[in-house]
């Protein structure tokens, strides 16, 4: 339902609540306008985290989007909704304060009811990141078993531009272990969805690892 049609919902809901003597009428339009606040505080959260990959300044803004996003996705009961929110906010802990201790819960909370929902783009990002964090723990197989999920996820959904990032970690993690065969096709494949997806972002961030390999 479109946010336009939620708010002439509850302006409805109000006429007749106050002018029809129905009681009852206003039930619907809170949990309307709650689904309304909580898509607005996710896509605005997510418009701030992009903010802070351009000039790397946290915005306290960012992290209390998320958390009202998920706050009000649970009271709806809309497992799916949570769980998108509860990844962009494990994300924020992981990216911007780089607090993994806080991050990796919200994260494996994301992937289980995004899996519960059969959400499966969230798990991808869930998955991605859940593997960032074992490599920083210093487990590269459990890391590079979820990166290659992520992948596996995103090739399947057809989510091209998010593959082409997929595939750039794979490459790096090549790359570091020594496998440098792979890290080259990992890398030339990845070129090549970024470049068909025209997702520029991704492919200032593949040519930077080349000249890096």
């Amino acid at each position: 339902m479109h946010g336009d049609r939620r708010l002439a919902r509850a302006s409805e809901r109000y006429e007749t609540a106050v002018f029809g003597g129905d009681t009852t009428a206003t039930e619907s339009a809170h949990r309307d306008l709650d689904s309304l606040e909580a898509d607005l505080a996710l896509a605005r959260g997510r418009l701030l985290h992009a903010d802070f990959l351009n000039d790397r300044a946290e915005d306290p803004a960012e992290p209390a989007a998320f958390e009202r996003a998920a706050a009000l996705y649970r009271r709806l009961g809309d497992g799916r909704g949570e769980g998108e929110a509860l990844f962009w906010l494990g994300c924020f802990h992981q990216v911007v304060r780089d607090d993994g201790a806080t991050a990796v819960p919200l994260l494996r909370r994301a992937y289980a009811l995004a899996q519960a929902a059969g959400d499966e783009l969230t798990m991808s990002y869930a998955v991605r990141h859940l593997g960032f964090a074992d490599l920083e723990a210093g487990d590269r197989d459990a890391g590079r078993a979820k990166l290659e999920e992520s992948a596996r996820l995103r090739r399947e959904l057809g989510f091209a531009p998010g593959l082409a990032a997929a595939l750039l970690a794979l490459a790096r993690l090549a790359y570091e272990d020594g496998r440098d065969d792979e890290g080259a096709a990992l890398l030339a494949e990845a070129r090549d969805t970024a470049a068909r997806s025209r997702a520029h972002g991704v492919l200032a961030w593949i040519d930077a690892a080349r000249i890096r390999a």
